[in-house]
């Protein structure tokens, strides 16, 4: 158990989410410390049924706490987490500044557990894309190596935090208004439309949301060979990200083999019943805190390809929770910081 525990952008988006599952899943700690920008600072946050006075993130506002998980642009985690570890605190970020140095484990707890035994102060949490991926392809992996991904995503508005839901609320009204609407948290109105770039350009025409999940998908399975073909789209949807995945295997998986290793895998649900149209949607996997599966069936094109349907609630499972998960995991394991003054990595 860790003495102290601090959230850190904990009246943002996804940390008021940190909070409430610390909250539902009785995380164990003796004391808690809310941190956000100053803007914030005075502020009144609750708690358990108390009221807490949100402190100000500064260095010295780390001093004494163990555990500390972070919610916060990459800007601020670059700069709170070495304040962190050099008082020997131990970081769980949500960021996207560390996920890719190689000193910090990447971790999905249901993915690759082991590699926070290898931390030097600082574990990362995916980007919510990624996150529903690996974690569907997983037993896919484990049973019969994958050799290549096709993607697409779905990813909702809620993605952009707190901004992108109230711009897709005034930009859906203002087009049933028929009225102009200039749009600020997207490049393009959101309101019945998709724009397919998430992110900013980079190599060979990929978005960089786009590069995350081949990056990140082939650091946290731990294979670099993992050809990986994404597609990232911003949907007029309120909250939960879905995915059209197509996986090509070494040996070939059945729809039905593929069906029993879904259903046998933590944190994963199985619904599939195209004839009952029975199958995961963004509407009724809202709140939840598995990766949803179904429309599985064997892809016509290749004789090893099985493509999947997959939809998780970005904010819980693709943020909140998977971050709450990796500090659970980090109490089974008894892990603690590497001890004050130590190094940190660095980007």
């Amino acid at each position: 158990m860790f003495d102290t525990v601090a959230v850190v952008g904990a009246t943002g988006a996804v940390g008021t989410i940190i909070c409430r599952l610390l909250e539902e899943r009785k995380f164990p700690f003796k004391r808690i410390r809310f941190l956000a920008s100053s803007r914030s600072a005075g502020k009144t946050f609750r708690f358990a049924g108390r009221d807490y006075a949100v402190e100000e993130l500064t260095p010295s506002a780390f001093d004494g706490v163990d555990l500390a998980i972070g919610s916060t642009p990459d800007e601020v985690a670059r700069d709170f987490a070495p304040w962190a570890v050099q008082r020997g605190c131990l970081v769980v970020d949500e960021s996207g500044y560390w996920r890719m140095d190689p000193k910090v484990p990447l971790v999905v707890p249901e993915v690759n557990p082991d590699a926070v035994d290898h931390h030097q102060g600082i574990i990362a949490s995916p980007n919510c894309s990624t996150t529903q991926m690996v974690v569907a392809m997983k037993p896919l992996h484990d049973a019969a190596r994958i050799r290549r991904v096709v993607v697409s995503t779905y990813q909702s508005t809620s993605g952009m935090g707190l901004a992108g839901g109230k711009e897709l609320n005034e930009s859906t009204r203002s087009a049933i208004a028929n009225e102009p609407f200039e749009p600020t948290a997207f490049a393009h109105p959101i309101a019945f439309n998709l724009i397919p770039q998430i992110g900013s350009h980079k190599e060979q025409g990929y978005t960089s949301e786009e590069m995350k999940m081949v990056y990140e998908t082939r650091k946290i399975i731990g294979d670099n060979s993992i050809q990986i073909c994404p597609t990232c789209v911003r949907v007029p949807v309120e909250n939960c990200h879905s995915e059209s995945i197509l996986v090509e295997t070494e040996k070939k998986i059945t729809v039905e083999q593929a069906r029993e290793l879904f259903a046998a895998t933590p944190g994963i649900v199985v619904i599939d019943d195209l004839a009952a149209k029975s199958y995961p949607m963004p509407t009724t996997c809202d709140g939840r805190d598995e990766v949803f599966i179904g429309r599985i069936r064997e892809d016509l094109s290749s004789p090893n390809g099985l493509a999947f349907w997959c939809v998780s609630d970005n904010l819980r499972k693709g943020a909140a929770t998977n971050a709450v998960q990796i500090a659970e995991l980090l109490v089974r394991k008894g892990q603690k910081a590497r001890g004050r003054g130590e190094a940190v990595a660095s980007g």
